[in-house]
């Protein structure tokens, strides 16, 4: 990794030289460990890989008790750790001067209190975004990014096969979400890459429900949402399943969801406008008459964060490359009476063509048959 680490701080001090950023300031924890190999989320204490394109110096400033961990796992030596007592801004300030031209910093990531205090500490002559070009970085992932999301998806893929076996009818949402998360370290995961979602019945018509203490009873929809994060990477996966016997509506539901997230893999490959993948799973839900309960994007971009670039919306015309890694996730909301997602993660490889490193059965599937006690 190595040379992956090089690579990728190398390119970003080309832009910087490019568009004569002076010094860059990366603060986003994902962003560090994606240019260092360190991962740390500190919480309120400042965090930043510094780039000085007048020294051509990396320094990387970490909370103090993080200092032996960085230590080991970061690709940057120069480690300045701040200890809880001082000021981190007087602290880059006393590193790398006050006079400085342009900073390069992710403007969507810097909070307000952080544009204060660097104004307060260093004299800035103006402020310019890197955030943009890192995204399209990690938006391009390398064969051994994709191998540490399959292996995320095949962690997550073993928890859900052996999660529905617990189903019952009269457990709770919670109750099934948390059994669920247990299985997910017990299958060697670092736990999951957000919030585990288990929505039953009409509540399956929220795309961004959350579970609660509702319980689970016969012949409803059993959506389920759900990632881990292993080995620094998130995996990302949805299925419906009916609880017991399926309607005919419930049948037809899910037969059209299954053709449109089918459409849209289909469309997805390089040379193609990610609009074009949207717009394929979009218009097989049009054309059954459910397109206006269809109402988010189809997608998004899976890597390091299980949100993240490209948007897979049907008004962007970025065009798809080789090493994008998304996921394809239409869905069918109907107010009151229920919902189905199914959700696809996708690899475009070398050779342009996507592969689908989600495996799990698309097809509706029935599960519990027992009362829950």
């Amino acid at each position: 990794m190595t040379a992956i680490y090089q690579q990728r701080i190398t390119a970003l001090k080309e832009q910087m030289k490019e568009r004569q950023i002076e010094v860059g300031l990366v603060t986003s924890p994902k962003n560090i460990y994606y240019y260092t190999g360190f991962h740390s989320e500190p919480y309120e204490r400042f965090m930043a890989l510094l780039l000085d394109g007048r020294t051509d110096q990396l320094s990387l400033f970490i909370p103090a008790l993080d200092y032996e961990a960085a230590k080991q796992h970061s690709f940057v030596e120069q480690l300045i750790p701040i200890f809880d007592e001082q000021n981190p801004y007087q602290v880059v300030k006393d590193h790398i001067g006050e006079e400085i031209k342009s900073l390069g910093v992710e403007t969507k990531r810097v909070t307000l209190h952080q544009q204060t205090q660097l104004n307060n500490h260093l004299s800035i002559s103006g402020y310019l975004d890197i955030g943009d070009f890192v995204a399209s970085q990690r938006m391009r992932k390398t064969p051994e990014e994709c191998l540490r999301v399959e292996r995320a998806v095949q962690i997550v893929e073993k928890v859900l096969a052996e999660g529905m076996k617990k189903v019952a009818v009269g457990m709770t949402e919670l109750e099934l979400a948390a059994e669920m998360e247990l299985l997910m370290r017990r299958f060697g995961a670092a736990g999951p890459s957000f919030s585990t979602t288990v929505l039953s019945g009409v509540k399956s018509s929220l795309p961004h429900g959350h579970s609660d203490e509702k319980k689970l009873q016969w012949g409803e929809f059993l959506l389920i949402d759900m990632g881990v994060m292993a080995d620094g990477y998130c995996s990302d996966i949805s299925r419906t399943f009916v609880i017991g016997e399926a309607s005919a509506e419930q049948e037809k539901l899910h037969g059209i969801v299954r053709q449109a997230t089918e459409a849209g893999v289909r469309a997805a490959k390089a040379g193609v406008a990610a609009k074009e993948v949207d717009r394929a799973a979009r218009e097989v839900i049009k054309q059954n008459g459910y397109g206006r309960y269809f109402n988010n994007r189809v997608g998004h971009g899976l890597g390091i964060e299980v949100h993240e670039e490209p948007s897979i919306h049907e008004n962007n015309e970025l065009m798809i490359e080789s090493g994008f890694l998304f996921t394809v996730e239409p869905g069918i909301y109907v107010p009151n009476w229920g919902g189905v997602r199914i959700e696809e993660d996708v690899y475009i490889g070398e050779d342009g063509q996507a592969n689908v490193l989600t495996t799990f059965p698309t097809e509706l599937m029935s599960v519990a048959v027992n009362s829950y006690s």
